[in-house]
């Protein structure tokens, strides 16, 4: 099954969006899907796991997920005990770029890099504080008094800023996240992909790097991922796509090498297919 790409506009002069205290029973919940925009999950109550990228994390009370634009991921629910969770969606360019010389930037909270975790478990006071400022973020959106955006945005990225100055301590992996890492040559494959989705896209070969039949391998990701192989792959592939056409100045036909694409057409559908989008229209559009 591919990924659900969640559309957001573009064009919004404000773009952030809130799913306030929502509960959502299994059958409810999106499956594998992908968006844009960063999202920013806080857990209330309830059970469940949550899939990022290439992991699993159990989902509990005073739990914050930090889950950059463009990520895999879809949560699964208890069925006893659904999640119940607030979910933040906003473009990054709500965030400011300026550092004022400083080696913190809100946009790093949102680049997480090997090892670390997409999950911060917060402590009571520091839950109670992110939970108040959701709740006021909520009644701005439905006052709409004078200046509430500006509002709106200064609290989020106090609230940023906050959760920043507790990573030190906090954005490690706990030992309660279920890592997927069953077996554990599994989480080196994994991390093998992240490293280079182009040369890791035929599955025979990587099944060979760990001793594993194909067939094996394929069931066994399907089993933990939730997607096929190549569906990952492939998405993995136009994610690293997306990211070249905006942080470089390389050629669409350079970026389709790049990624593992030997045709330029099929280049084309593929990107058009996940993104709605040509690659130089992508481009085009992001560079506004």
């Amino acid at each position: 099954m591919k990924p659900i790409v969640k559309p957001f506009p573009d064009d919004h002069p404000f773009p952030l969006s809130i799913v306030y205290k929502d509960t959502k029973p299994p059958q409810n919940e999106l499956p594998d899907h992908i968006h844009e925009w960063h999202e920013i999950v806080y857990v209330y109550s309830g059970k469940g796991t949550i899939f990022i990228n290439h992991t699993f994390y159990e989902m509990s009370q005073g739990d914050l997920f930090l889950i950059p634009g463009n990520t895999i991921h879809r949560a699964f629910p208890d069925k006893a005990e659904p999640v119940t969770s607030t979910a933040l969606f906003f473009n990054s360019s709500i965030l400011p770029t300026e550092t004022y010389g400083e080696t913190f930037s809100f946009h790093q909270l949102f680049r997480p890099s090997g090892g670390i975790s997409y999950k911060l478990a917060l402590p009571p006071s520091a839950a109670a504080n992110f939970s108040a400022m959701i709740d006021e973020l909520k009644l701005e959106s439905e006052r709409r008094e004078h200046g509430y955006r500006h509002l709106i945005a200064a609290r989020l990225q106090l609230a940023l800023l906050g959760i920043s100055r507790l990573m030190p301590a906090l954005h490690q992996p706990s030992s309660n996240e279920q890592l997927a890492a069953r077996p554990e040559w599994f989480a080196d494959a994994l991390a093998h992909i992240d490293r280079d989705v182009a040369g890791s896209s035929n599955l025979t070969e990587l099944a060979a790097l760990y001793s594993v039949s194909p067939e094996h391998f394929s069931r066994l990701f399907k089993q933990l991922i939730g997607m096929t192989f190549k569906t990952y792959i492939n998405t993995k592939k136009m994610v690293h796509a997306k990211e070249l056409l905006v942080a470089t100045d390389l050629k669409v036909a350079a970026i389709a090498l790049e990624c593992g694409f030997d045709s330029l057409p099929h280049f084309h559908r593929m990107f058009k297919r996940l993104t709605g989008s040509a690659p130089a229209e992508y481009r085009q559009a992001a560079s506004r």
